[in-house]
């Protein structure tokens, strides 16, 4: 039987090998802690005030508002923990993407503010989606659990 997995490319400076085969998956984890982190941080005053986003979701067509804001503010900062502890990796980044994909929407169109605007949100909702599609690493509480979605 013949390996049909593509060929790693061949390093420039060998010796630096094992160095990469052991940060791999610890660069990996301190990815997903400082994404969910930073998104808990993100949330926090949302969780304190959790109506306290209505106008700003109706106004981009999310009705009714009372709903959304608690919604918005729950993902982001429950999300943010799940992501960053690595619990139900998968779904939680994968909501909180949808959260991020919205507010390249809001910025880049609502706002006007093109690309340069949205750039941020557009790399926050391209790591979460990295992390919906992966799912956590061993350095997660789903690997101690030895289950993920």
């Amino acid at each position: 039987m013949t390996d049909v997995s593509p060929a790693r490319p061949r390093l420039i400076i060998p010796k630096l090998g094992g160095l990469y085969a052991a940060l791999h998956e610890s660069a990996e984890t301190i990815l997903r802690v400082a994404a969910g982190l930073l998104l808990v941080t993100h949330g926090y005053g949302k969780i304190m005030n959790p109506f306290g986003a209505v106008g700003m979701v109706e106004s981009l067509g999310f009705y009714p508002g009372v709903f959304w804001s608690p919604l918005l503010a729950a993902t982001e900062f429950f999300g943010g923990i799940l992501v960053a502890i690595g619990l139900f990796t998968r779904p939680a980044a994968f909501a909180s993407m949808i959260v991020l994909a919205v507010t390249v929407y809001f910025h880049g169109v609502v706002k006007a503010e093109g690309l340069m605007g949205a750039e941020k949100s557009i790399l926050w909702t391209l790591i979460f989606l990295f992390f919906a599609v992966r799912g956590a690493n061993s350095h997660s509480v789903d690997a101690k659990l030895g289950r993920q979605f």
